[in-house]
């Protein structure tokens, strides 16, 4: 792994989502505030954002918006925290991206706000820079294969080929990569975006068929935590980590 400066010091964490998968613990409280091993879903992923040394997190917002809000504004960590307002409208991954583009810069950061995951030999910022060309990338991917995916059940989502170049599963196949909710992005990706709602697998078809759609495989641990049942052995993982 090269010593090149992250790519970024801003990164976009999606946190808008309604939770449904999360219910009933998300019921009362937007998922980005459920707690795992003591610590909400979003403080997981701000502490990693601010411990491999990125200054600011844009943060999107709309199910419960003054709840999560209220629990940003009293945190003091690092990174510094920008709010992006969705409660107009639910704008989907893609179009939250869009919304906020004026407060990102060329390329950022992005990830989930549900994300835990245990580095490797570096910290995920730090491998996705090191791998990240903007000359042949519209964005860069974050993938592990399942057998470093806790809690994983589905069948994986990409394949990467030897220059790790994206292709997507094909229907009734297993792909040996799973999409870990991280990436890296040019802001080339959300050139000429729909309006409103959309899923920023729109801006990656289009890349894929570009050539321009790459990814890296992550060197630590990813867990999926989507349903309250994973909670309970993410935290018996994590108590052991």
């Amino acid at each position: 792994m090269s010593n090149k400066p992250l790519a970024s010091d801003t990164a976009m964490v999606l946190a808008a989502g309604l939770g449904k998968r999360m219910r009933p613990l998300t019921a009362a409280q937007p998922k980005p505030l459920v707690r795992v091993a003591g610590k909400s879903l979003i403080d997981h992923a701000l502490d990693k954002l601010g411990a491999a040394g990125i200054a600011t997190a844009v943060v999107n917002t709309h199910y419960m918006a003054d709840a999560l809000e209220g629990h940003l504004k009293v945190r003091r960590a690092p990174p510094r925290v920008v709010l992006s307002d969705e409660r107009d409208m639910l704008l989907e991954t893609g179009g939250g991206m869009v919304r906020a583009a004026h407060l990102l810069p060329d390329p950022f950061f992005c990830l989930n706000s549900d994300n835990i995951w245990l580095d490797g030999p570096v910290d995920v910022f730090a491998e996705l820079s090191a791998g990240w060309d903007p000359e042949r990338m519209d964005a860069l991917l974050l993938t592990v294969p399942h057998t470093r995916a806790w809690n994983y059940r589905g069948e994986g989502d990409f394949h990467l080929d030897p220059e790790g170049r994206v292709s997507r599963r094909r229907a009734g196949r297993v792909a040996p990569f799973i999409y870990t909710g991280i990436q890296l992005v040019s802001k080339r990706l959300l050139r000429d975006a729909p309006p409103g709602a959309f899923s920023t697998n729109v801006l990656w078809s289009r890349a894929i068929e570009e050539g321009r759609l790459y990814g890296i495989s992550h060197q630590g641990l990813w867990f999926e935590v989507g349903e309250p049942g994973a909670i309970k052995p993410t935290e018996q993982w994590l108590s052991r980590a």
